[in-house]
């Protein structure tokens, strides 16, 4: 009976140990629980959901993450989430800069064959280009001179636009604020760098330039 006492302790003990392990297994891999609220925009195996015209080549999914290196491109989300058209909204993704590279993210923008977008705005992705305006620069409209973040290193850069306010984050940090003034007028070239409504993209600006986007979400936020 001794004998049958120790060995049903210690099964009872292997399995709680057992149990244990597995527990920590599973909250310790890289699959981890979508934040609350945010949608994922890029499944990162495919480009479902995306539409890019004139130097399509200037995209591929590299590891998980989408390539940006090549000729003046430009990758549109042309997705089911708000029939692509956001307005108020949280946009971020996880971004990584190769030496002397620029790219940019869209906002408010809409599908264009070729060429620059003409309607939105660009957030700027540069952390060592010849361009003088920094990554979380408003592109042209409130730029950023500061480098706050490295090349060869992941960061998170964050969108958020609320009425005619929007904040540019980086890492969490709030880097970047403007709020559209009343009836603003801009150069004809820059007629349609207004706020309103629209989709996101990612920018190719030229072949010496690469970068890298994953992790792309959106939480949509009230009108």
């Amino acid at each position: 009976m001794k004998n049958l006492v120790v060995i049903l302790c210690v099964a009872l003990l292997s399995g709680a140990c057992s149990k244990s392990s597995t527990t920590k297994t599973a909250s310790g891999g890289k699959a981890a629980k979508p934040e609350k609220g945010w949608i994922s925009l890029f499944d990162g195996k495919s480009f479902d959901g995306w539409k890019v015209g004139k130097n399509a080549d200037s995209f591929k999914i590299e590891d998980g993450a989408i390539a940006v290196n090549g000729p003046v491109g430009h990758l549109f989300y042309m997705g089911p989430v708000k029939d692509h058209n956001f307005k108020n909204f949280q946009f971020k993704a996880k971004v990584m800069t190769l030496p002397g590279s620029n790219s940019g993210m869209y906002f408010h923008t809409q599908y264009q064959e070729e060429s620059w977008p003409k309607k939105g705005f660009e957030v700027q992705v540069n952390n060592s280009h010849t361009d003088w305006r920094r990554t979380a620069s408003l592109y042209a409209i409130q730029d950023v001179k500061e480098t706050y973040v490295k090349d060869n290193e992941w960061y998170t850069e964050e969108i958020m636009v609320q009425g005619k306010k929007v904040t540019i984050k980086i890492n969490d940090k709030v880097v970047n604020e403007y709020t559209e003034p009343e009836g603003v007028e801009r150069p004809k070239d820059m007629s349609e760098r207004k706020i309103g409504s629209g989709t996101f993209a990612l920018q190719a600006h030229d072949p010496k330039s690469k970068v890298y986007y994953k992790d792309i979400m959106v939480k949509v936020l009230p009108d």
